[in-house]
């Protein structure tokens, strides 16, 4: 005797259903994971550099992303451990073998001034400070990113950029360090020389300041230690943040150096060197 099920056609429905949901899953899972690209890789409790770390995920590890938070992805790997990785060391583009604090940091640079706002002027009144500060800045953020930092900088052209909008951008991003690039200028011209790191927020910014300073004791320029500065720029700053003056403008002996890549080429150096220091004793 043969069996006929009478609801053969509902059968058929149901399995077409089975086969296109799992192919939906398996597109969906397959869309969305990514490659660790970089080894030391850590998977941290948190969606930040200060979170504990409670796993390190193997290079060539393939993740699903189950969620995203301040430019951090919430993931699985294949042995079911869960936890956040920074986005930018997952499928990384670049040459970078090995993740560090460093490279698991976001940072945004600040070129001061910009668009109609000159900044200060040098001595012959034909160089703006905004023009340096966005050289400088430039060579930070190069340094950074070779390094697999996550960089967003305020400006990377000459445009206006009001106060307000710049620890904004850091606030909303969860930055992990803000740093403020400009060149002092006194009331009369050669009257003063020498760089200057400034904080606001003590209890926040003060560490990073001592990092960030500790480096710049070789510069060719008399480094005139930390102050603190009322600047809105890191008043408004939730954020560990700094304004660097790096020289005065309308100082002969400071605009020499101020204009040229050498000198700017180490000023980043350094802001890299004690960015690293600060990083490695926040993780």
């Amino acid at each position: 005797m043969h069996f006929k099920p009478r609801n053969w056609p509902g059968i058929i429905t149901a399995l077409v259903i089975l086969l296109v949901a799992g192919g939906l899953l398996f597109s969906f899972t397959r869309n969305n994971s990514v490659t660790a690209t970089v080894s030391n890789l850590n998977l941290r409790n948190g969606p930040g550099l200060t979170y504990k770390t409670t796993y390190k995920i193997k290079r060539n590890s393939r993740l699903t992303i189950l969620g995203e938070k301040n430019n951090w992805y919430h993931v699985r790997d294949s042995q079911n451990h869960f936890g956040w990785v920074a986005s930018w060391l997952v499928d990384h583009p670049g040459n970078l073998k090995k993740a560090t604090s460093l490279s698991e940091a976001t940072v945004v640079l600040d070129p001061g001034h910009g668009g109609s706002d000159s900044g200060a002027l040098s001595i012959d009144q034909k160089h703006d400070e905004k023009t340096y500060t966005l050289a400088m800045a430039k060579q930070v953020a190069k340094q950074l990113r070779a390094r697999g930092t996550h960089v967003i900088m305020t400006r990377d052209n000459d445009k206006s950029v009001s106060l307000a909008d710049r620890p904004a951008l850091a606030n909303t991003n969860q930055a992990s360090a803000f740093i403020s690039f400009h060149f002092d200028s006194s009331p009369t011209n050669n009257l003063a020389s020498g760089t200057t790191t400034y904080y606001y927020h003590r209890d926040t910014s003060y560490k990073l300041a001592e990092d960030i300073n500790d480096q710049m004791g070789d510069l060719p320029l008399t480094n005139r230690g930390i102050k603190y500065g009322d600047f809105e720029v890191i008043r408004d700053n939730s954020r560990p943040s700094l304004l660097l003056e790096m020289g005065y403008i309308n100082t002969k002996q400071d605009f020499k150096y101020i204009h040229s890549a050498t000198y700017q080429k180490q000023v980043a150096t350094r802001v890299v060197k004690g960015l690293s220091a600060y990083f490695s004793s926040q993780s």
